[in-house]
């Protein structure tokens, strides 16, 4: 798993992580700091380096006479930690500063030279010419690892960043000249060995800032070279991911993914916003070193070595970097509340103009119950749960989709999606049709399946199904399951996993109880499926048509790191598995491409650990829910609303709504477009505004 490694690391104690069947993540990341200063991801800047300067950002200054300031990290109860080299090549004169109030007193005394520093497994750890010294929370300093522990004794220890195995990391910049540079990894208990040098790779020729980027990759700024490189940890390969910053020195991040860059010889502090953007310049300083970034009090942390200071740059007006992150004055209430449901997942409606609100469960059954809170008795409306497989320990299979033909007032047809009992790991589409003789009932006997899939695991099936604006129903699979997509299903076209799939269930074709439209982008080609509409997606749980844009949102569930939302093209290709949100996956990961597509919107891990996507709210009970798309995180409950700007292709704010605490299985609509979501207690919400009651 990954780490927030780098200034305030973010790693904790060696805790094994919980594993969560329901959506294949782990759920146990222990609770630290809020301050993030490097974390594990990768956004990939303008290759020419170009930049676009915004306006004046005054830092303000937080401390002063400060002899030669490094490196700034977020400690023990979040507060700032410098190091300060003295004066340079003198042995002893150097030290680890913290700040109190608007002074920095000295914490850690008689070190040579420090630079990097990374708080890791509730201790400092700081490169110097001695090697790397591990400080603890009262300022007891002792080498951790020396430099004759080294396979090859280092010339010029740098920067540091940690993983949340407990493994560090430490750039060596060599003689300053482009020769002996390296990158190392030490283990928790000590041994150090290399992860590349000038020896097994071209293009070291200092390298400095570190960043932790997933399990597999490391990010590096060349001091020397002004190249961003991503260096892969089996083999210690790299790849230039950006080039046009001379003395690049250090490397931040935040959770939504923006990255910062200082650079010493200019003296500028960049962030990047948005890929189609180049960097922004929001600070200039005498030689800006090692950042750190403060997400709990929105500031960049920045040391200024000539100048002597510890600056702060407030990110809030900036635009490339500001996103509307208040909390929403919206308030989440019980809908409903005399109904229960057992792990409900579906929530529509008919749309017949019967105002009728229908609740799939998860076990086979599909409830139907008029649209007034009072409801207190649903009825069954279908109940298959004798053909439906549905395992507590593997619970990703069951009923996943219900969705209505646009024309069921006058043909009665609806469609769903299940995991079989007749064939283990095998999901099907069927049709079936009202009873005749009563509306608020379905013929089971009337099941016409419509697909049949075969899955190799039990995990990541999907299992969406909605009918857009152009009458065609969509289907949304997972991968096959397992981790990183063992059989690469997500970029081959030729299976219909990894997939959103769009067919026609109103016309036959040869064999078929569906007809595959013809303008759907890969028909006709020997080597693809035509039904697919786009590919390369992990795991989309849940995805829905505005209706009013008919723009198709989804939300896909991410593995290592980033959790995202993308915006559904014909023909699209969303990366996964040679791309885990707007960052490389794995060691064949990838880098931007024309022909993959970015999210609109990502989180890290260290926010939430598994997406739920909902709809746009069309509604008109809650007027400042507006145009937002309602989403949550599986793990941590949490319900946002986001916007998104389609002419500048930009989000614009993200705003939590506060009062959910138990895990979202599912978003659902009612025929007036208002907005719901189910829990994992088999209670039904809704939104409220003005606020009414708050569930606590």
């Amino acid at each position: 798993m990954p780490s927030g490694g780098g200034r305030v690391g973010g790693l904790r104690s060696s805790l094994a992580p919980l594993f969560n069947p329901t959506r294949d993540v782990y759920v146990n990341r222990p609770k630290f700091l809020s301050h993030f200063c490097k974390f594990s991801f990768l956004i990939v800047l303008c290759l020419n380096g170009s930049q676009i300067l915004a306006a004046e950002s005054p830092a303000a200054v937080l401390a002063t006479g400060l002899k030669n300031p490094e490196s700034v990290a977020l400690g023990w109860e979040g507060r700032i930690y410098v190091t300060t080299l003295g004066e340079f090549d003198k042995d002893g004169d150097g030290a680890v500063m913290v700040l109190a109030g608007n002074t920095a007193r000295s914490f850690a005394k008689g070190l040579d030279d420090p630079k990097g520093m990374v708080f890791a497994n509730n201790a400092l750890f700081v490169a110097d010419k001695r090697g790397v010294w591990q400080i603890d929370d009262k300022g007891q300093a002792t080498v951790f690892v020396g430099v004759g522990q080294f396979p090859i004794r280092p010339r010029f220890l740098n920067d540091l960043c940690a993983d949340e195995s407990g493994t560090l990391y430490v750039s060596d910049s060599g003689d300053l000249k482009g020769g002996a540079g390296a990158v190392w990894r030490i283990s928790s208990d000590g041994k150090v060995s290399v992860v590349t040098d000038t020896s097994r790779v071209k293009g070291l020729n200092g390298p400095n800032g570190l960043l932790c980027d997933g399990p597999e990759h490391l990010l590096m700024l060349d001091f020397g070279s002004g190249e961003l490189q991503r260096i892969n940890l089996a083999d210690g390969k790299m790849v230039r991911q950006a080039a046009g910053y001379p003395g690049g020195d250090g490397l931040a991040r935040d959770k939504n993914g923006k990255l910062y860059v200082s650079q010493w010889t200019t003296g500028e502090v960049s962030v990047l916003g948005r890929e189609s953007h180049a960097p922004t310049q929001i600070g200039k300083f005498e030689s800006a070193a090692d950042i750190c970034l403060d997400e709990t009090h929105g500031r960049l942390l920045v040391p200024d070595m000539k100048a002597g200071t510890l600056s702060e740059i407030k990110l809030s007006g900036i635009p490339a970097v500001e996103l509307d992150e208040r909390p929403l004055d919206v308030m989440i209430e019980r809908a409903f509340p005399r109904l229960e449901f057992n792990r409900p997942l579906v929530l529509t409606h008919a749309g017949d103009g019967t105002d009728r609100v229908f609740v799939a469960s998860q076990l086979g059954k599909v409830f139907v119950f008029g649209n007034k809170q009072s409801a207190a008795r649903p009825g069954v409306f279908l109940d298959i749960g004798s053909r439906v497989r549905y395992d507590d320990k593997e619970n990703e299979e069951g009923f996943l989709g219900l969705a209505f033909h646009p024309r069921f007032k006058s043909n009665g047809e609806f469609f769903v999606y299940y995991t079989t009992t007749d064939k283990p790991h095998t999901s099907v589409i069927s049709r079936f049709r009202v009873s005749k003789d009563n509306l608020d009932g379905a013929d089971a006997a009337t099941e016409e399946e419509i697909l049949r899939i075969p899955q190799p695991y039990w995990n990541h099936n999907g299992g969406t199904l909605v009918f857009g604006p152009d009458g065609y129903l969509y289907i949304g699979l997972g991968d096959g399951g397992l981790r990183d997509d063992p059989q690469g299903n997500g970029q081959n076209l030729a299976t219909l996993l990894g997939s959103i799939l769009r067919i026609d269930v109103d016309r036959r074709q040869s064999d078929k109880h569906y007809a595959v439209p013809k303008d759907n982008p890969f028909v006709g080609r020997k080597d693809a499926r035509g039904e697919i509409w786009a590919y390369g997606v992990r795991n989309v749980w849940r995805m829905a048509f505005d209706r009013q844009t008919g723009t198709l949102w989804a939300a896909d569930v991410g593995q290592d790191i980033w959790e995202e939302v993308d915006l559904i093209e014909r023909g699209g290709n969303y990366g996964w598995n040679l791309r885990e949100g707007k960052h490389p996956f794995g060691p064949n990961g990838s880098a931007p491409r024309r022909d993959l597509i970015d999210p609109i919107f990502e989180y890290h891990h260290d926010v939430g650990k598994s997406i739920t996507g909902g709809h746009v709210y069309r509604g008109k009970r809650v007027p400042e829910l507006a145009g937002a798309y309602l989403y949550a995180d599986y793990i941590t409950g949490k319900v946002y609303a986001l916007w998104y700007d389609e002419a500048k292709k930009q989000v614009t704010a993200n705003r939590p709504i506060a009062g959910n605490v138990m895990p979202v299985f599912s978003f659902g609509e009612d025929e007036g477009g208002e907005a719901y979501f189910m829990t994992t207690q088999g209670y039904l919400f809704t939104f409220a505004w003005p606020p009414k009651a708050h569930v606590r």
